[in-house]
């Protein structure tokens, strides 16, 4: 048995982290940004307090704008998820930080010298040991349902841009011991998604123990639609109940004619709450009511991502649980 284990999103939270948005090149409306960053910052912060990391030029704007409180620091770019610790806990409640090697998504965007450093600086904010990791990851590559069961896509994982040479068994070995994955579900590649090369954050997620939720392009055109009936065979060979969450019906790209990453399932889970993304679609109502049903008693804040998504992520991609 693993030493430490990653809880699910869905149980309780000491915080949320975020990060402010800083590096100029990703955003194509640096101010609409900053303005949706803050619309999710203050709907977490409705149900759990936020910490906002900021580079020291940025804090004051950051506090004025957002209205939770910063933690200054150097950082390259804003995904709280992707740069920040994984958090674990032990069996006896202790709390760990596990710090995965970053080289910003197969070394794409530079410098990112400053985010490779960031878990280390976050888990010394938090007072909790970190526990560094033998293998390039990010955080919202991997899901748990917190009882040692982890979705991950080889995609990503697997990828030579991350891991050359490493295999699925290696990966696995390393997951168990860091985050107490003893059953690891790998869905595979030709997700469209060349930004995070198929962060598992964007395709499915656990809804509870046993039951996943997965992202159903709207049609059979949709560069997904294979790679997603792919997924869902393995989702239902390991077991698990699939839920299926219909994806907005509108195909959007950006400037670069690059498609969109516009996910239902990049929401955030947090105390007493479920944060969802809108994207000024016909299936946005669907997708909360969809998510309403997953998740019965839990209030759904709805704040639009097209903003967020424009940078290459989503509401999930820029938010990081802290567990109790």
């Amino acid at each position: 048995m693993a030493e430490f284990l990653m809880p699910a999103e869905w149980e309780p939270h000491v915080r949320t982290w975020m990060c402010w948005p800083c590096r100029a090149g990703v955003w194509p409306d640096m101010a609409a940004a900053k303005r949706a960053y803050a619309d999710v910052a203050r709907a977490v912060a409705a149900f759990e307090p936020v910490m906002m990391a900021a580079n020291p030029a940025d804090a004051d704007e950051a506090a004025a704008i957002a209205g939770v409180e910063i933690f200054p620091e150097e950082l390259d770019d804003s995904w709280a998820r992707d740069i920040g610790p994984t958090f674990v806990k032990g069996h006896k409640g202790d709390r760990a930080a596990i710090g995965w090697r970053f080289n910003a998504w197969g070394g794409k965007y530079a410098p990112f010298d400053q985010d490779a450093q960031f878990a280390a600086r976050l888990a010394a904010r938090a007072g909790v040991p970190l526990h560094p990791a033998s293998i390039v990851c990010e955080g919202g590559a991997i899901h748990s349902d917190g009882r040692g069961m982890l979705l991950t896509t080889e995609q990503c994982l697997l990828n030579p841009n991350r891991n050359p040479g490493l295999t699925r068994e290696a990966a696995a070995d390393v997951l168990r011991y860091a985050v107490g994955a003893e059953h690891v579900v790998w869905l595979g590649s030709g997700f469209s998604d060349d930004e995070t090369d198929g962060h598992i954050d964007n395709i499915a997620c656990f809804a509870a123990p046993g039951k996943v939720i997965l992202g159903i392009p709207d049609s059979a055109g949709h560069p997904d639609h294979q790679p997603v009936r792919v997924a869902r065979a393995r989702l239902k060979a390991a077991g698990l109940e699939v839920i299926e969450l219909l994806q907005p019906r509108n195909i959007r790209r950006d400037g670069r004619d690059r498609l969109l990453q516009t996910s239902y399932v990049n929401f955030y889970l947090c105390n007493g709450g479920l944060v969802m993304p809108s994207f000024d679609d016909p299936h946005d109502g669907r997708a909360r009511d969809t998510l309403a049903e997953c998740f019965p008693g839990r209030d759904i804040a709805v704040v639009s991502a097209l903003a967020i998504v424009a940078g290459g992520g989503g509401i999930h991609c820029i938010t990081q649980q802290e567990p109790e």
